[in-house]
Order: structure tokens, then sequence, then C-alpha cells
């Protein structure tokens, strides 16, 4: 069995992202022509916490942004929770989007106009309009469980880094999605407050079983994940235990 069907072929586990020999390129056609992703395949299962990790240049926010449908790929198949995104209208993908995934980025983009709570609460306000009564009392459990519910009511300027962070993981969670991506999420932290942080998507990927795809350039948060995929030149070179990485690749992520 491969190390790739180690992490794939459990029974008790949905599939949530499926790649398909995925390419993306840009300026097709063009003198500018550039083949950013070459063939991607992979798979991640509901409850997977995974490190995708790379040089800069080797294509890691392209497939983040491809997988998380922000942009679409030149070939290939793509399908989350086992909907095929290749056909679908943009009003179709942000629908799958704004239903299946979370985004947590390394620049919050919390609204300073805005409470913490409604800062939460703003990926449902913009599907439903007014959120429900379960829907605020959800937004606040999550702040509970990130430690902010005395911060509730309060403008987010008023926050840390990390608690702005802190903010950002109880929005993309706010709507129980099945996959949550996060690209460089401790980029702007201090060590302590990015163990704290990190702390938190393990907490919450074993207690709301969603599967994290985290882009990370630190390997020691990189080596606290079970499974790394790592890029060169848009290209997978290997997917598998985090804890035989570093026996496999001695240069820094």
């Amino acid at each position: 069995m491969s190390k790739l069907q180690r992490f794939t072929d459990r029974a008790d586990q949905q599939v949530v992202l499926q790649l398909d020999k995925l390419n993306k390129i840009f300026n097709t056609g063009t003198p500018l022509q550039n083949h950013v992703l070459h063939d991607i395949s992979l798979q991640v299962s509901r409850g997977e916490l995974v490190a995708l990790v790379g040089t800069s240049g080797s294509g890691k926010s392209t497939l983040l942004n491809v997988m998380g449908l922000l942009d679409v790929s030149s070939s290939g198949e793509l399908r989350i929770q086992g909907q095929l995104v290749q056909g679908m209208t943009e009003q179709q993908r942000t629908q799958l989007r704004s239903e299946s995934i979370g985004f947590v980025f390394q620049f919050h983009h919390l609204i300073s106009a805005f409470s913490v709570l409604d800062n939460v609460l703003m990926p449902l306000m913009l599907r439903f309009g007014k959120p429900s009564t379960a829907q605020v009392e959800y937004a606040q459990y999550l702040l509970g469980e990130v430690g902010l519910t005395q911060f509730m009511h309060q403008s987010t300027n008023r926050l840390s880094g990390g608690q702005q962070q802190r903010v950002a993981i109880a929005r993309a969670l706010v709507t129980r999605p099945a996959l949550v991506f996060a690209d460089e999420p401790t980029g702007n932290l201090d060590t302590q407050t990015a163990d704290e942080v990190f702390s938190l998507f393990e907490r919450f990927n074993v207690e709301h079983q969603c599967a994290i795809v985290i882009v990370t350039h630190d390997p020691r948060l990189s080596a606290r994940c079970p499974r790394t995929i790592r890029l060169t030149d848009g290209r997978i070179v290997y997917d598998g235990a985090s804890a035989d990485l570093p026996h496999l690749f001695a240069s820094p992520l």
C-alpha cells in the first residue's frame, strides 16, 4: 500500500477534496505562457490535517487558489465533496465555496467597523442576510472556544495580532465547512503565539472533523501535521507522513 493510500483509502473517512491530473497554465498561447501546476493528483479526507510546503515559486499559492475555488484550472478534474467543479458557472462555484470551504489567511481581512462577533458572522450574513438565533449562538460558542468571549462586542482593531487570527479561525468555522484552507496563518506571529494558534487548528481538526490544509514555511508547524505534501516547480515531489520528510529532503522549506 502506498503512502497516499494510507491517508486516503479509509472506509470511515469521506473524501472532501480530490484532484486528478490538474494543470494550471497562465497566458496560454502567448510568449509569456507559464505552466505553473503539472498533473497534480491528490485526495484529502474529512478529518485530515495536511501541511502544504515548498519554496517560493513552487506553485503553493496557485494550487491553494485553485483548490479553494478562487481560480480555475486549465485542465484536469477537481471535486469538492464529490461535486465536479469543472463545468460549473461562477455562481455555482461561489455557492459551493461558501457552503463547503473556510479560509484563514496570513492577513486577517477583518473589518474594524464591525464587532468581533459580526466579523465571525460575516460569511453567514453574506449568504443569508440576518443570521438566525442558532447561528449567532454558534458564533458565540466559537469565540468562546478561541478564548475571546469577553471581546465579542468590541472592534477588532483593539485586538492583538494573535487574537485577530483567532477571530479569523472562528469565522472560517462558522459555516461548519468540510474543508478549511489556511495560507501562512502564523506568518505574522511570534513563536509562542504561532504555537497557540496552531494548537487551535489541531483541536478544531479533531473536534469538528473538518479537513484542514495549511500552507506554511515553518518546518516546526508542518512537522506537527500528520501528512505533508511538498511541491517543487509545480509538481508534487512528496506526499506522505510528515515524520518521514526530513529524512528525504535536506533543503529548507
